[in-house]
């Protein structure tokens, strides 16, 4: 058995020790520029360690086992893997040629360049939920905490400053006529809104529900917008969101799609995995299929 490490901020090579106990495995430390000769790349950090090293990932192809060790870990918990301990287990099962590895969908997030302007960089991939308006400004203020509060409702704590000087923003949607994704796309709303985020799993933001109905092998993302709504009525309702019960709020539309154009009146941040990734407009997907994963 050969295999790569790729640890994250606050992780070592002295949280290889369990993984090697009892086990014959060459380590290579750091991410990989050739997929010969390993059989499985090992991530030791969060949500941000992994979303940096996405696009690697897909190109190398291997099963990807994620140890969840950072401030978020939403992408290992939507996997299953809670702690430590349960990527551990995962990982002895699959050295002993458990099997146990699947394929999962990532979104990816592509600029689009306005006519006559320069080209845009290439797409982006992210494993979670990427994030238009009041969201993308919640995950800049998170950004700036200690990584000890992110990573204890950092999100949360982030909200009411967020939400103290911010607008309302007009959004323009346009998905695919009759879910084709190789089609054209057609207007589907355009309207006054708080925020709106694009789900490839169900979790974000350290364990909330924003998208109870997103599966990772459907080859869709669950967009969910939250309309113009009353700041207080906002705060009110926030705690839902840890239940997925905020579905349930009128100012809230709910649907999957496998990609969208998201336009807006002035350029927006648009954030993913917690990172800042690019501005508006841009177009989001689901990559079916994109990265193998070792799962429990």
């Amino acid at each position: 058995m050969r295999a790569a490490a790729i640890f994250g901020l606050g992780s070592s090579t002295r949280d290889l020790k369990p993984f090697e106990q009892g086990l014959n495995t060459e380590w290579v430390v750091g991410q990989p520029g050739d997929p010969a000769g390993l059989d499985a790349i090992l991530v030791f950090g969060g949500d941000g360690t992994v979303h940096r090293h996405l696009g690697a990932l897909v190109k190398l192809a291997l099963p990807v086992l994620v140890v969840p060790a950072g401030s978020g870990n939403d992408f290992a918990r939507a996997l299953d893997l809670h702690r430590v301990s349960d990527s551990l287990t995962a990982w002895r099962r699959f050295a002993s040629g458990g099997g146990n590895v699947g394929t999962i969908d990532l979104g990816l997030i592509t600029p689009l360049s306005p006519a006559g302007e320069a080209p845009v960089p290439p797409g982006r991939y992210y494993a979670c939920v990427a994030g238009v308006g009041l969201d993308g400004e919640i995950s800049r203020r998170a950004n700036t905490l200690p990584r000890w509060l992110r990573a204890h409702g950092g999100y949360a704590l982030s909200l009411p400053g967020a939400l103290l000087g911010f607008r309302p923003f007009h959004l323009k949607l346009s998905t695919p006529q009759n879910d084709d994704a190789a089609g054209g796309l057609l207007l589907r709303s355009q309207q006054l809104v708080m925020a709106a985020v694009f789900a490839n799993t169900p979790v974000y933001g350290g364990g909330m529900k924003i998208a109870p109905r997103a599966r990772m092998d459907d080859g869709q993302l669950d967009v969910c917008v939250i309309r113009d709504i009353a700041k207080l009525k906002l705060l009110g309702v926030f705690p839902s969101v840890y239940f997925g019960r905020h579905l349930e709020i009128r100012e809230v539309e709910y649907f999957v799609t496998p990609r969208v154009r998201v336009e807006t009146e002035q350029p927006m941040a648009v954030y993913a995995d917690g990172e800042y990734v690019c501005r508006t407009p841009v177009e989001i997907g689901a990559a079916r299929g994109a990265m193998r994963v070792v799962v429990p």
